[in-house]
């Protein structure tokens, strides 16, 4: 499926209360479920033993073709068919959380098999009709074979009685958190292959098997483990879901190739990006602003920090920043103001941020952007990732930890003032005739030293660097609005048509006083160059 259509559909129907069904311990046995098979003995072990022994085999698409009238459910049908409360896993136990799934159908035709781990052992879950309402969806539950499998599944907590989502998983290998505000934004995947390479399609692996590990009744964590397969690649996942602001997961994966790949990407990130501060391209909306995130965030092995405010390209951009080691990477979205969205009904100043943390060294390698055009904000065009500099090869096995945090704050931030707003337009002198076309950016920083600075004595200077043409008319001056300063310059171009590389940053003598800001323009055609 095209990874649009897939998110478009995921978001709304994870708000829309669609699930279903719990597991065969006793107390799940009293909510009137039912098993599949024999229970048989688990642990992460022998889960990557698993991945292991597919990986070795040629692929097969896993799951069998759906029936008729489920394949055939349209929105509205789908939609319709409401999970029901009682049959949550867990509904009858005094734990912190219940799980749900979702029903197979629509755009999700690809059965995934679940599993609750008790004691040691896991046992398979079967459909069952009891689970859903099917409302006016036409769709007769109790012709539909026990082992149909479902589509995906919803993680919820005590927290707040059990009345929204903390997490869900849902087509292919992607998966969402919330932070403390309860808004579901910007997705997560187990893994991405081949994003944006001219020769080949991407590949989207999935996660067939999903087990669920019954926590300790005062445990503020639950542990989900999942099964990964695709033509390239087999793999086996652990998930540590602790709610709370920030939302935790702390993810380990075992990676067992079938085959080189390309491009492998790690922790890869989903978001979208129509129309902000700095990108106007596509504004023909009401609302000033519309994004999931509004930059990319670096913590660089070296201890750099680099915001990279996201953009909606003309084509398809692919960036790369080599790094040793990350210490971090995110799509994060800063800007925090609903006058600046004026959105009453999504509210993206509520959207949460997503920060990866490795666990480890990740030795060479390059966290990687993509942005695609998009025309529309169902339609996800925004991927961050790491990728290894050493391409995995078949019969390795390659391990992966890292911990996502979902939230509104960020976990780690850097000392130095950051970045809070971008915004462009052309450039020259109020005032003068223009003799040349010149780009203006105008930057402002917020918080670190700046807060503390004395603009009487301090001298301030914008430190600019261009990979192409000249910077001129540079300035840099206080700005009490945000605590901070305002960095101005006009960026003049050659006739070059190739996208130009600006890196900024303030300092004061020797003393660096920002994070790095780091920005790709691309200047227009010389028949469009207007002065």
């Amino acid at each position: 499926m095209h990874r649009r259509t897939l998110l478009g559909a995921a978001g709304a129907l994870m708000a829309s209360g669609l699930a279903g069904v719990a597991s065969i311990s006793p107390a799940a046995r009293a909510a009137g479920l039912t098993p599949l098979g024999d229970a048989r003995p688990f642990d992460f072990a022998w889960l990557k033993g698993v991945a292991s022994n597919v990986a070795s085999r040629p692929y097969e698409a896993h799951g069998k073709a759906l029936p008729p009238e489920v394949a055939a459910l349209d929105w509205d049908q789908y939609q319709a068919i409401r999970f029901k409360p009682d049959h949550t896993v867990w509904n009858d136990r005094k734990l912190q959380f219940r799980i749900g799934l979702f029903h197979l159908g629509l755009y999700y035709k690809r059965p995934v098999r679940m599993f609750e781990v008790t004691g040691g052992k896991a046992q398979e879950l079967a459909y069952d009709p009891a689970m859903f309402d099917y409302g006016k969806s036409g769709l007769d539950g109790a012709k539909q074979p026990r082992d149909l499998g479902f589509a995906g599944f919803r993680v919820n907590s005590r927290r707040d009685n059990f009345k929204s989502d903390v997490a869900a998983f849902l087509g292919a290998s992607y998966f969402r958190a919330v932070g403390a505000q309860g808004q579901y934004g910007l997705s997560a995947r187990g893994l991405a292959i081949d994003t944006a390479l001219q020769q080949r399609e991407e590949e989207f692996p999935d996660f067939t098997d999903f087990y669920f590990e019954a926590p300790d009744p005062k445990s503020s964590t639950v542990v989900v483990y999942a099964l990964l397969d695709s033509p390239s690649v087999a793999g086996a996942y652990r998930f540590a879901i602790t709610p709370g602001e920030p939302l935790l997961m702390d993810i380990d994966c075992a990676l067992y190739p079938r085959k080189a790949i390309e491009r492998l990407g790690i922790a890869p990130c989903t978001s979208m990006y129509q129309v902000g501060e700095n990108d106007r391209r596509m504004a023909t909306d009401w609302r000033p602003e519309i994004h999931d995130s509004d930059g990319l965030s670096m913590h660089s092995g070296k201890g750099e920090w680099i915001w990279r405010p996201l953009t909606n390209p003309a084509k398809l951009s692919f960036n790369s920043f080599g790094d040793r080691n990350p210490l971090g990477f995110g799509l994060l979205q800063r800007d925090r103001d609903f006058d600046h969205y004026q959105d009453d009904g999504v509210f993206y100043d509520r959207r949460p941020s997503l920060w990866v943390e490795p666990k480890g060294d990740w030795g060479d390698g390059a966290v990687q952007l993509v942005q695609i055009p998009t025309v529309d904000e169902t339609l996800d065009n925004i991927v961050a990732f790491w990728n290894p500099a050493q391409k995995l090869q078949p019969g390795q096995e390659a391990l992966f930890g890292y911990r996502l945090y979902w939230g509104s704050k960020p976990h780690m931030q850097s000392p130095l003032a950051t970045c809070v707003a971008t915004r462009t337009g052309i450039g020259g002198v109020v005032g003068k005739k223009r003799e040349y076309y010149a780009w203006r950016f105008a930057v402002d920083f917020a918080g670190g030293p700046l807060a503390r600075l004395d603009w009487g004595k301090a001298k301030v200077e914008p430190v600019i660097t261009l990979s192409s043409g000249r910077a001129e008319v540079k300035s840099v001056r206080p700005l009490a609005s945000v605590r901070g300063a305002r960095a101005m310059f006009d960026v003049v171009p050659g006739e070059s048509l190739d996208p130009i590389t600006v890196r900024l940053y303030l300092k004061m003598g020797d003393q660096s006083l920002s994070e790095t800001w780091l920005y790709e323009w691309v200047p227009p055609g010389l028949e469009d160059r207007k002065v």
